[in-house]
């Protein structure tokens, strides 16, 4: 039997070092996107002279589109090429934050936004999906590790940067700089793109999504979760500043016999032979359910401390906005460590490494809350808080692509992004509204809700650890298959791993 494909081989021949290069450069361009504009909101309100509901809608207009159409992005990619659709995403994505940069009114700017986060959900998938396909066993691990750093390095690089670039007001042009930057960017990473990704036909082949039944978009299932998504998230993205009315709730009740009537569909669609939008036997699996679960609580408590922090920081502690953006440094670089660490550790220690990570993110939830830090205290204990949440997030990556074969990389690759996308908005709206509404100022305000987001943290640990039982189960009993050999026992330890 001749030996499975390595990297290159995989790649077509090229060096998927530069492969995952690109990849990970276009997540990290769209992170940073998703972050960038909180710093620059006083100068755009100065620039054009918007409404608040309007400014409101630059902000998240990117995030409504970016979680509503992922997993369609997820499907494009799978049905029309994970390459094409990346390339495809990254030009538009390119397009639009010139259009941004340029934008002469107001409404020209929310529309150019939500043609970037339609761009980001068009290319984001592609990612995930590509290391699936195109990386195995520590290689994958290496690769999950760097993507987790990119995405939590976007989303703080964005406010840093923001800041720097609209402080800088090079050439008078104020807060425009913030998307022009994308734009010899982008360039770049469109002709590294087209020299350095693998072929379509190759990525077909290997997924086994070459067939005309999974070609096949199904229209009516992206009405559905498009509408599904819209009536879930704008509630969420809106309600809060709008100090929650009727129409909100309307919303959000709406929106359960929508997805009801997705997942009516979807079912009907499999059980006639064709191809779902969404393979909803992923989440029948108790290694994906729990393990999306963990990643929901922990991700959740995340967007929503970058913007809680950064409002306590600049009112409550008297910091200024550069300074806000700076401590999340700290967060971000021990995140990146711990990605890269875990590969090497021991096979019994790594396996426990999402549970401890959660706890140690749990425990600087309730430190930097009780204690009140400030300072070097606060910088040191986002950087355990950090530490923690990277030894949660990357192995649990590792753990879904596991337990999911490689013909499934698109849905699962959509699952993850949007299931992060919409904890965020979750997390922001319900942690965001308890920060703002409690009485007794910042400093109260910020204690309780940082003692919300340990529990929660702690959460996110009980999930783990029944992901990490029932993958353990599941190579077991793959193992047992196939009897008591070393290989099989060397199976079950490396599925022990993630």
């Amino acid at each position: 039997m001749n030996p499975p494909p390595g990297p290159a081989a995989r790649t077509g021949g090229r060096r998927p070092a530069g492969m995952l290069a690109v990849l990970l450069a276009g997540q990290f361009m769209v992170n940073l996107d998703t972050a960038v504009v909180n710093v620059a909101g006083p100068a755009i309100r100065d620039g054009l002279h918007p409404s608040e509901g309007a400014l409101e809608l630059v902000v998240s207009g990117y995030t409504l589109a970016y979680a509503v159409l992922l997993i369609t992005g997820a499907r494009l990619g799978d049905a029309r090429g994970h390459r094409r659709m990346f390339l495809l995403g990254l030009a538009a994505f390119t397009l639009a934050s010139l259009a941004c940069g340029l934008a002469p009114a107001t409404g020209a700017l929310v529309a150019a936004r939500l043609a970037q986060g339609a761009a980001g959900a068009l290319m984001v998938p592609q990612v995930l999906a590509g290391i699936q396909i195109h990386f195995t066993g520590t290689a994958r691990a290496r690769a999950q590790g760097l993507l987790a750093v990119a995405l939590a390095g976007g989303a703080v690089a964005g406010q840093v940067f923001g800041g720097v670039l609209v402080s800088a007001d090079l050439g008078g042009l104020g807060w425009r700089p913030i998307f022009l930057v994308n734009v010899p960017a982008g360039i770049a990473l469109l002709a590294a793109g087209a020299r350095l990704l693998p072929p379509d036909t190759e990525t077909g082949t290997e997924t086994g999504t070459g067939t005309g039944a999974a070609r096949r978009l199904d229209p009516g299932g992206v009405a559905l979760l498009t509408a599904w998504a819209l009536l879930a998230t704008v509630p969420l993205l809106f309600g809060r500043e709008a100090g929650w009315p009727p129409w909100a709730w309307l919303s959000l009740a709406a929106s359960v016999p929508a997805l009801w009537l997705f997942v009516r569909r979807q079912r009907r669609a499999a059980s006639r032979g064709r191809t779902p939008l969404v393979d909803l036997g992923l989440l029948a699996r108790p290694v994906v359910a729990w393990t999306l679960g963990s990643l929901a609580a922990a991700t959740g408590t995340y967007f929503a401390m970058l913007f809680v922090l950064a409002l306590h920081v600049q009112e409550g502690l008297g910091r200024s906005a550069l300074f806000s953006g700076l401590v999340l440094v700290s967060w971000v670089a021990a995140f990146g460590v711990a990605g890269p660490v875990l590969p090497r550790l021991p096979a019994r220690v790594s396996a426990w490494a999402p549970v401890a990570g959660y706890m140690l993110l749990a425990f600087a939830y309730f430190t930097i809350g009780l204690a009140h830090a400030d300072g070097a205290a606060l910088v040191a204990l986002l950087g355990c808080g950090g530490f923690g949440l990277g030894l949660g997030f990357a192995p649990q990556l590792g753990r879904l692509t596991a337990d999911v074969p490689a013909r499934s990389a698109a849905d699962l690759s959509g699952l993850i992004n949007t299931n992060s996308q919409l904890a965020g908005v979750a997390g922001l709206a319900a942690f965001g509204t308890l920060y703002l509404g409690l009485p007794g100022g910042s400093r109260h305000a910020f204690t309780v809700v940082m003692t919300a987001f340990g529990c929660v943290a702690l959460v996110a640990c009980a999930a783990a650890f029944l992901g990490g039982r029932a993958a353990a189960r599941t190579a077991a009993r793959a193992a047992g298959g196939q009897g008591s050999s070393p290989a099989s026992r060397a199976a079950v330890t490396a599925s022990k791993r993630v």
